[in-house]
């Protein structure tokens, strides 16, 4: 049986929720993963770092005993965000930066930004203090089709950023299309991307095609086959700047199987092996390592897990549902077969 080990990954991206939920999300991600960067989209939102430290003790109290976890606080920018907040987050180690949702643009994003523009005090003490942002890069302007609402916003507010802040260290999060691509790759080194399973392994057919497929559903939507191949390519390159970020987002079944189902795809349960699953396809597993256990850490300018973990090459399938204290979720990639499994 053919197996590979790689250093502990670390997920730069990653929707856990809050309250009972808890209870199913966080043992999924921490028995894999070392770090992960928390997303402060809650309701109300993670907006100061007390707030971020109180939300971290209550994911600690649901890791199995003997894991060691080390999750990583995103705090929620809005308009009211100062730059004393930026150094108080600075200050702290248990904060990693502040995420920017467009208002509107995916899963309790409506306490989020209206006016990028508006920042520029509080980006220019995030450059000062060397807090990284982190970017939902959607426009949600209703006159723009969602199929560009990445590249609109990459023209309109980030190549400005970057123009303006050259030394803001930046993560265009989930990217989805060739133009985000080009955008990271034509950047300094402060500029960086994640990437999901979801926008690796698939495309808008396997959303649309034959049927709706709602726990296909995310945001940023899947997109056409060249932006998925662009993405491919460039997880496939080797670039230290492109690394893993699951996005995992955890909705019960009956909010994603609904007339006006929620976006989001859980992928914790099968989340390393999903990217092995890609590497494998493209006969590239010794880009694994880097990817989910490498890169990432480096652009944070942490140092890399010297702990290991170990995936075997062994058909399974994933499981139809997860049961949760809510009611059950549907796992991205349910029902259907995964050649590499981690060993336990």
């Amino acid at each position: 049986m053919q197996s590979l080990t790689i250093p502990r990954p670390d997920d730069w991206h990653l929707h856990l929720r809050d309250g009972a939920m808890l209870k199913t999300t966080v043992p999924a991600s921490a028995t894999v993963f070392h770090r992960t960067v928390v997303m402060p989209n809650l309701v109300p939102p993670v907006t100061t770092v007390t707030a971020a430290l109180e939300y971290r003790a209550r994911i600690m109290e649901e890791v199995p005993e003997g894991v060691s976890f080390n999750p990583l606080m995103a705090l929620y920018l809005t308009a009211e965000t100062t730059p004393e907040q930026v150094a108080e987050a600075a200050a702290n180690d248990h904060i990693i930066g502040f995420k920017l949702y467009p208002s509107g643009a995916t899963t309790n994003s409506a306490a989020g930004v209206k006016s990028v523009e508006a920042l520029e005090p509080v980006l220019a003490a995030m450059q000062e203090y060397g807090v990284p942002l982190l970017v939902h890069g959607e426009v949600t302007d209703s006159d723009i089709d969602i199929f560009d609402r990445e590249r609109v916003f990459i023209e309109r507010h980030l190549i400005p950023i970057t123009e303006r802040f050259p030394n803001l260290k930046l993560v265009l999060e989930h990217i989805t299309t060739a133009d985000a691509v080009e955008f990271v790759k034509n950047a300094n080194s402060n500029v960086a991307a994640t990437m999901t399973p979801q926008h690796l392994l698939m495309n808008r057919n396997d959303l649309l095609v034959g049927g709706i497929r709602p726990h296909n559903y995310c945001l940023p939507i899947l997109k056409r086959r060249t932006h998925q191949q662009a993405l491919q390519q460039a997880a496939l390159s080797g670039s230290p700047k492109f690394f893993l970020g699951t996005d995992s987002a955890p909705h019960v079944q009956a909010s994603k199987e609904t007339a006006c189902g929620c976006a989001g795809c859980y992928s914790a349960p099968a989340a390393i092996e999903l990217y092995a699953e890609f590497f494998s396809q493209h006969n590239a597993l010794d880009k694994l390592a880097n990817f989910a256990s490498g890169y990432g850490a480096d652009f944070y300018q942490l140092p890399r897990n010297t702990d290991t973990i170990e995936l075997v090459q062994q058909e399974w399938t994933v499981a139809d549902t997860v049961d949760t204290a809510t009611g059950p979720m549907v796992p991205y990639w349910a029902g259907s077969r995964l050649q590499w499994k981690l060993k336990c």
